[in-house]
Formats: structure tokens, sequence, C-alpha cells
């Protein structure tokens, strides 16, 4: 059964943006760049909320400007072909290799898990992941913690006033300061 990885880059007091919505404090070095082009790797399908999708369309075609770098053009590379499936009651179409949601989103996540297929089911956006968490349908969180505090703004980690018990699968500090942290949810 193909697991469900909740992934994002998050600040040191919770946030994956701040509270005036920016997050430029999120710039990855080379070494992050490379983490995250290495997720989308193992990545067999993506789900996105309807503002990452729109954030991520810069990727649909980066891969055209010879002037990037390789590893930008890897990710690119990477993430046009990767199949997405965005949640959204504001859109009437998507571009590239995506399309709306036909289902609420623990049916279609129960759906891809039954399907044979390789590569995990990430999910991406904070409203989307904290409705997978408060469904238990995430089985692994994995941060990108940032050496910065912003404040406030959206949080990483969903409110859903549970416990979650968590067992740590990798840690990493990179040269820029940049703790990576893979946790799996103990069932």
């Amino acid at each position: 059964m193909r697991s469900v990885t909740y992934s994002m880059s998050v600040s040191l007091d919770g946030y994956i943006v701040g509270p005036d919505g920016g997050f430029d404090w999120t710039a990855p070095d080379e070494e992050v760049f490379r983490l995250a082009t290495d997720e989308v790797r193992e990545t067999g399908v993506h789900l996105l909320g309807r503002r990452l999708y729109e954030t991520m369309l810069y990727w649909e075609t980066a891969g055209q400007n010879p002037s990037l770098g390789f590893s930008t053009l890897e990710f690119a590379a990477i993430w046009k072909p990767l199949p997405k499936v965005v949640f959204s009651t504001t859109l009437s179409a998507v571009q590239g290799n995506a399309r709306l949601a036909s289902g609420g989103l623990a049916a279609e996540i129960e759906r891809m898990r039954a399907e044979p297929g390789d590569g995990n089911i990430a999910i991406g956006g904070a409203t989307l992941a904290a409705e997978a968490a408060a469904s238990g349908l995430i089985d692994e969180y994995r941060a990108r913690v940032y050496p910065v505090l912003v404040g406030g703004g959206t949080p990483f980690f969903p409110r859903h006033e549970r416990q979650v018990d968590l067992e740590l699968v990798e840690s990493r500090t990179f040269t820029s300061g940049v703790l990576y942290l893979r946790h799996r949810v103990t069932r």
C-alpha cells in the first residue's frame, strides 16, 4: 500500500508562510534543493491545494529556460510529468499533467492507495494536509526546518486537537542550518 507523505519547508516556530503570506526565507541552498528533488523523485502522485498548485505552476515551463542551472532544470524535468491532483472549489481547469479531484480527499487517497503504482502519495498545502491529518491519512511528516522565527502565519502542523505519536526515521543538518526531520506516524 502506498504511503501518504506531507513535506514542506517550515520555520523554527512552525509556519510554512509568515503572517504576510511570504515564504522567501525558504529559498533552498543546493543541498536542500537536492533533498527536495529526491523527495519528488520518490513520488508517484502529488495532491495539491489550489494555492500550492498555483505556486508550483512555475515548474510547468521552467525547463524551457536554458539559462537555469542543472539542479533547477532537473527538478523541472521530474516535476512536470508527475501526476498531480488538485483540490479546489474555485478552479475550473488545470494545466499540465494535473487533474481536478473528482471526489473528496479521503476517497481519492483510499482509491490511490488501492491502485497499483510506484512512489508515495505526496500531499502539499497546509489546508489539504490538515484535512488529511484530521482523518488519520498521513503516514509520514517531512519537515525542512529553517533557522528563522516568522512570528505567525500558516502552521505546518494541523490543529486537530488529538495526539499523534511519531517515530523518527531520519534527521539531517545542512550547512545552511536547515534541519531535515522525517517522522513516521505510529499506529
